[in-house]
């Protein structure tokens, strides 16, 4: 799946209003606003330029073949919230779990 933002972005759009889960369980909606995704449980908005910066992050992390197994690798504001909505939307998938990785 290709990780630009101008895939990803109307991707998101798609889907907001739908309930996602945080890594600890936290059900999440969020909502598109011009350039912001402001989630639910948050008062800030998460840019679309933030977004753009963690694909480019993902991007890297795969191409270094390191696996994206939480929130912290992605290391952006609201990486909490677009880890599991990338996730879930196929942006990314975790290791297989016969793999052997330290969960971060």
């Amino acid at each position: 799946m290709t990780k630009d933002i101008d895939f990803v972005w109307p991707l998101l759009q798609q889907h907001q209003g739908e309930t996602f889960y945080t890594a600890k369980g936290l059900p999440f909606t969020y909502t598109i606003r011009g350039g912001g995704l402001f989630v639910d449980r948050r008062s800030k908005s998460i840019t679309i330029s933030t977004v753009a910066n963690a694909l480019e992050k993902i991007v890297a992390l795969e191409m270094d073949g390191i696996p994206i197994t939480g929130p912290k690798k992605i290391g952006c504001y609201g990486a909490s919230y677009l880890y599991p909505v990338l996730l879930a939307l196929g942006i990314f998938t975790i290791p297989d779990s016969s793999q052997n990785v330290n969960v971060i």
